[in-house]
């Protein structure tokens, strides 16, 4: 690692992943804890401990494969847990789930077949998955203006007129609107510094874990399967769309054992990312493909602090509308999301399998609680096997003659 591979760029946009991860599903990780028993310290504690859990698992999986390897913890887990209800033995049974599903995630990893049919995954397929991934949020800008003007116009502008001069200082720019509209256009309730002052900086707590059987079959496997299918598999997707080849096995090893590390305090699962990773490993992050794993260590940084100060991060971000922060965060993808869509619709013989993928990925769509994304890559998969014998013609092919 040098300090050279180091530039405004990397270090600028790994931030900002950080800021978008965190602040972008805090909420959910905290009512999830909640809904499998955890005390408001508990689950203060849990947020925490995954937050400095992905932080570390990020620094140290983009050091040693010299890759952006962007970690966040399991969101879709999260909102899995919270629409659930607390076992018997409370929190602690919760907790000893959570360590059962961290070592099935380190038994996937050493699993080869596992590995294999991952990294089989086609690349319209891949860039398909990502583009529908990115749709959401690369709408929110607009959103945000449909929301209030006063409060999301200026983001775009920003992002416009600093474009305009260096199109690397657009997303700064908007950036700095966000911050802008926050301190000026939104109301701060009387009472903000006292509940700043008394959680700015959450207490590790060390829960002891029991196990059960209704623990295991009501939450482990659930959140094993939902964190496998939700994040890992699109995870490894999103870096094969932005030409990255890394080795699946040690990755799922690696945060699954980061996940067992954050279980007793709390934590519910880490797990690779998909949004954030694309910000990371995409051009957003720089020029050199070879440096932007640079902007995965600033962004474990981030995480890094953002856990150790949660009271401070949530205390500024509960002031301003989710869909701001979203906003920003679509203005930083929409690159990626042109690229991706470009790569995914290339070849006419692959089209059809692409918008399956694309459209189950992008329509929000959950069935057993497992998110669009895998189910768009097993209707792709699907469609491109019909398509290659013959079930399914593309008409494509035609209309490009014409």
């Amino acid at each position: 690692m040098k300090l050279s591979d180091y530039t405004p760029q990397t270090i600028f946009i790994g931030l900002l992943a950080a800021f978008v991860g965190f602040t972008s599903s805090f909420a959910v990780v905290l009512q999830g804890l909640r809904g499998v028993g955890a005390s408001e310290a508990e689950a203060a504690s849990g947020l925490m401990a995954a937050s400095i859990a992905m932080g570390l698992c990020g620094i140290w999986l983009s050091i040693r494969t010299r890759q952006p390897i962007s970690v966040a913890w399991s969101t879709p887990g999260a909102a899995l847990l919270a629409s659930s209800v607390a076992v018997a033995g409370g929190f602690s049974a919760a907790v000893g789930a959570f360590l059962i599903c961290g070592l099935l995630i380190v038994l996937c990893g050493v699993w080869r077949p596992f590995e294999r049919a991952v990294s089989a995954i086609p690349n319209a397929l891949a860039n398909a998955l990502l583009a529908g991934i990115l749709l959401s949020l690369c709408l929110a800008p607009f959103k945000a203006v449909a929301f209030d003007p006063l409060l999301g116009l200026p983001i775009i502008l920003a992002w416009i007129v600093g474009g305009w001069f260096n199109r690397f200082l657009g997303i700064p720019a908007a950036l700095l609107a966000f911050c802008l509209v926050v301190g000026v256009g939104v109301d701060i309730p009387s009472d903000w510094r006292d509940t700043l002052q008394q959680s700015l900086i959450p207490n590790p707590l060390l829960v002891w874990p029991s196990f059960s059987v209704e623990a295991f079959f009501g939450i482990a496997l659930p959140l094993f399967i939902v964190t496998m299918a939700s994040q890992n598999v699109p995870g490894i997707a999103v870096l094969k769309a932005n030409q990255y080849q890394p080795k699946v096995g040690p990755l799922l090893t690696s945060t699954g054992a980061f996940s067992i590390f954050g279980a007793p305090f709390g934590a519910h699962a880490v797990n690779l990312a998909a949004i954030t990773a694309a910000m990371l490993a995409g051009e957003e992050a720089g020029p050199d493909q070879t440096k932007r794993y640079t902007a995965a260590i600033i962004c474990g940084i981030g995480y890094l602090l953002l856990g150790l100060f949660a009271g401070l991060t949530t205390a500024f971000v509960g002031l301003a509308p989710a869909i701001l922060i979203e906003a920003v965060a679509g203005l930083a993808l929409i690159a990626a999301f042109s690229a991706s869509s470009v790569q995914a619709f290339s070849e006419p013989a692959t089209r059809p399998a692409a918008a399956v993928t694309f459209l189950a990925s992008a329509s929000g769509m959950s069935i057993w609680g497992i998110s669009g994304a895998f189910w768009g890559l097993i209707g792709g998969g699907l469609m491109l096997a019909l398509t290659q014998r013959g079930v399914f013609k593309s008409t494509a092919p035609d209309r490009d003659k014409t």
